[in-house]
């Protein structure tokens, strides 16, 4: 079995963190035994070259000091920060068109599986339709919020999607997009742990001890679709002698939420009298809210180390851009944190309520901190969210039966075309 896969981005080093869930993907089909290859886009000249021993084919589509519309932060945000950027869509979807034909009557593969259909669907069915090689478009989500700015982009996808032979989403919240544009047979396409190990065991998981205070950690970038500003919301209802809440990562709005954060934790306390002992003035704080920047790998191994809960206050934004899934939630779990989310996305799909995690109504602080405080106050339920995270893991997002999902899906095509 062949595959060309294609894709937006794909590490340009091996130490690059890009993606780690495509990698992580592919090097597990390569370990099942399917032959692959990756098509993605230059970025600033770089040319094809091997990670992991899978060949990455670059096509070039500007000159090297524009060739940035993709890798380190999405192609839609910076055409929403830079416009004139939209320019380069045009020789990206020339290019890479011309240069999946080429790697195709190269390579012959057997299915070429495009993630990120807008415009990758575009890129490969000129190939596709060549050689007759069956098509597998992979959704993300992302694709399908473009509907709601640019109408155009609505027609386009609905044809792309009736050219296709098998169609993947990542969570059952995008399926459902999916088949309200065309109806559709969706597979499900979760992303797996890119973990190394699991923590997982046969007697089940620990909870972290609570040293001093209850930590809640937070990682992902500073951006509005991650709801980051109700956490730190949510403070004001934390006793500052009990709860701590830590934030990973960096992003357009840091700045913004280090100010928020700053005007929380100097809150008074309502209704504290004058003369009340430090130990009251503590209790009746808000809790410390501490921003780590972006983190070297051993170091956020540690945070995760010595959190007790892991949380992801996700929102439908502004934009109406949310949660495709969550895969940092299932890195949590393995990890052995219990999961607080908003129910928003495709997060219920790896956090069922009550079962392995809790799930809160978006945009909701005093949700949130109840919910902590519960976990704060009966360990009981704590370990049995636990035990009920590894098994939904174990059920839905380990990388094996993904990929065998996959490549039964890949058989099932490749079998129709004879």
């Amino acid at each position: 079995m062949k595959v060309l896969v294609i894709g937006s981005v794909y590490p340009r080093f091996h130490e690059d963190a890009e993606v780690p869930w495509l990698r992580t993907s592919i090097a597990h089909l390569k370990q099942a035994g399917v032959e692959i290859q990756v098509l993605a886009p230059a970025y600033k000249g770089l040319k094809s070259h091997e990670i992991d021993g899978v060949k990455v084919n670059r096509f070039r589509y500007a000159p090297a000091g524009f060739e940035f519309l993709t890798h380190e932060e999405g192609a839609p945000s910076k055409m929403a920060s830079k416009p004139w950027l939209q320019l380069l869509a045009i020789p990206y979807i020339i290019s890479g068109f011309f240069k999946c034909i080429a790697i195709c009557r190269k390579f012959r593969p057997d299915v070429i599986h495009a993630h990120w259909p807008f415009p990758h669907a575009y890129i490969a069915l000129g190939a596709a339709k060549l050689f007759r090689i069956p098509l597998v478009l992979n959704f993300h989500g992302a694709e399908l919020l473009l509907i709601r700015k640019k109408k155009w982009v609505k027609p386009l996808l609905k044809f792309a999607i009736g050219q296709a032979q098998a169609v993947f989403a990542n969570s059952s919240f995008t399926a459902g997009k999916i088949r309200a544009l065309r109806n559709v047979d969706v597979e499900w396409s979760p992303y797996g742990t890119t973990l190394e190990t699991s923590s997982a065991s046969g007697d089940g998981i620990a909870p972290h001890p609570v040293n001093g205070k209850f930590k809640i950690l937070f990682v992902g970038r500073h951006i509005e679709r991650k709801g980051i500003c109700y956490l730190i919301e949510a403070a004001k209802f934390l006793p500052r002698d009990q709860f701590e809440i830590r934030i990973v990562g960096v992003g357009d709005l840091t700045d913004k939420l280090k100010s928020q954060a700053t005007q929380v934790e100097a809150l008074a306390p309502a209704g504290l009298r004058h003369d009340a002992s430090e130990t009251e003035r503590q209790h009746d704080a808000p809790a410390e809210i501490v921003f780590t920047g972006k983190l070297s790998p051993e170091a956020l191994a540690n945070e995760y180390r010595t959190a007790n809960v892991f949380t992801l206050p996700a929102i439908v934004d502004s934009k109406g851009d949310t949660e495709g899934l969550g895969v940092v939630l299932i890195e949590a779990m393995e990890l052995g944190l219990p999961v607080v989310a908003s129910n928003v996305g495709g997060i219920p799909d790896v956090v069922v309520d009550g079962v392995s995690g809790i799930l809160v109504p978006e945009k909701d602080p005093q949700a949130l901190a109840n919910a902590y405080k519960r976990l704060a106050a009966d360990p009981e339920l704590l370990k049995q969210l636990l035990d009920g995270a590894q098994k939904r893991i174990a059920e839905c997002f380990t990388w094996g039966k993904i990929v065998e999902r996959q490549i039964a899906v890949y058989e099932k095509i490749k079998n129709k075309k004879k």
